[in-house]
């Protein structure tokens, strides 16, 4: 629910641009306020989480969305429109606060299960478009706002606080805070700036491209859209099972490897091709992406990144257990802030190009940085381990093992 009250301004953006005649940067811009401040508040609601538990700071967080959601139907202004969405990122937020709040044992399924919970942006591509065409955009507020009311009363009524969840040792946020001088939690923020961020940017840009590149009506291309987001939010438990059984690394290299290539491919333009004859004339043709293509693409890097938000998360579970509502609060940051950053790029490249598909590129390019990153500091060192293995002899007064230490 709150993935999904999160991610709104992807569809009710698109007739508020129209009777506001924002421009592309305005739109990115628009929907990506929520996710700014949703990724800003995991930091301390993460902390807070581990301080005094799950269940109060999720419940905090449910009811103070509430009156923003309501408010939004009445804004006339487009600062109007950016403060409420201030306000309701909050609920993005939440995704640090609830990874703690779950069962300690099968950590990996566990977390994929709660993080299922992003195929809510799915549930606003049904609802929203449909509730925009039969009665209009200001109704969708009022809708969302009676369901976060609900769903806040009976997560209160039908959950229970668990003081295993909490922060023990009472740990001050400054002690907590040191993990950011680890630099492999800086290496999972750009994992998961890709995974999570790369989801969120385009589940908010694809309704708009959809109907852009390949004039579609609001429904229709909120609804071929569902073809990204919604695997790509449930197929996150299996994820999270495929990272118990296989391990992070091996999950996560591939995804990369296989979201890599998709992009490669939708990110081809369409290209008009005039070739010159020996008698004076020329050939003419062109070539581009067709739909069925593009979306088959696009299905295959919704499920790589559902997959991947999973695993990232598992390298998290196993390397900092003790404070994981931080660090998962310090790696959703960074998830969310590509969420962010994204739609406002692809708004900005697309008015300085006039070329819809360089928001692909641009995809290309963070993934690709991603796996010269995990191929640098994960796959070389075990490379160069063997290495010194090999050339280690027995007649050397060090042993392999010390040597490969070495």
């Amino acid at each position: 629910m709150c993935f999904m009250v999160w991610t709104m301004f992807g569809e009710i953006g698109v007739p508020i641009a129209e009777q506001l005649a924002l421009n592309g940067t305005q739109f990115g811009i628009l929907t990506a306020v929520p996710i700014l401040i949703g990724s800003l508040a995991r930091l301390p609601l993460g902390a807070m989480t581990d301080r005094y538990g799950g269940r109060p700071v999720f419940f905090m967080i449910l009811l103070l969305i509430v009156p923003s959601i309501w408010m939004v139907q009445f804004a006339t202004e487009y600062w109007q429109f950016l403060v409420l969405g201030g306000f309701i990122g909050l609920a993005g937020g939440s995704f640090s606060v609830g990874i703690t709040y779950i069962e300690k044992d099968r950590q990996g399924l566990a977390m994929g299960i709660f993080g299922a919970g992003n195929a809510g942006a799915a549930v606003t591509k049904f609802i929203a478009p449909t509730v925009i065409v039969v009665l209009s955009w200001q109704a969708v507020p009022n809708i969302y706002a009676a369901i976060m009311l609900i769903t806040a009363i009976l997560f209160w009524f039908f959950t229970f606080s668990n003081p295993d969840h909490r922060n023990a040792n009472k740990v001050s946020l400054r002690d907590q805070a040191k993990v950011l001088n680890d630099p492999k939690v800086w290496k999972y923020c750009q994992y998961y700036s890709v995974v999570f961020g790369g989801y969120v940017g385009v589940s908010l840009w694809l309704t708009r491209y959809y109907m852009g590149e390949y004039g579609m009506g609001i429904q229709l291309a909120a609804l071929v859209a569902t073809i990204f987001v919604l695997p790509s939010g449930v197929i996150r438990a299996f994820g999270g099972w495929l990272s118990d059984r296989f391990g992070a690394h091996t999950v996560t290299w591939t995804c990369m490897w296989a979201s890599l290539i998709a992009l490669f491919i939708m990110s081809y333009p369409e290209t008009n091709y005039s070739i010159q004859s020996t008698t004076g004339g020329s050939v003419d043709f062109s070539f581009g992406i067709p739909i069925w293509l593009f979306t088959a693409a696009l299905f295959v890097v919704g499920i790589a990144w559902g997959i991947g938000k999973a695993s990232v998360f598992k390298y998290l579970s196993n390397d900092y257990h003790e404070n994981l509502g931080l660090v998962s609060g310090i790696v959703g940051l960074a998830g969310g802030m590509g969420g962010f950053l994204l739609p406002i790029m692809f708004g900005a490249l697309v008015d300085l190009t006039g070329v819809a598909t360089t928001v692909w590129m641009l995809c290309f390019g963070v993934t690709l940085v991603s796996i010269i990153w995990m191929w640098w500091t994960e796959r070389r060192v075990p490379m160069l381990t063997r290495k010194v293995l090999a050339e280690t002899t027995p007649s050397n007064t060090v042993s392999s093992q010390a040597a490969a230490d070495k």
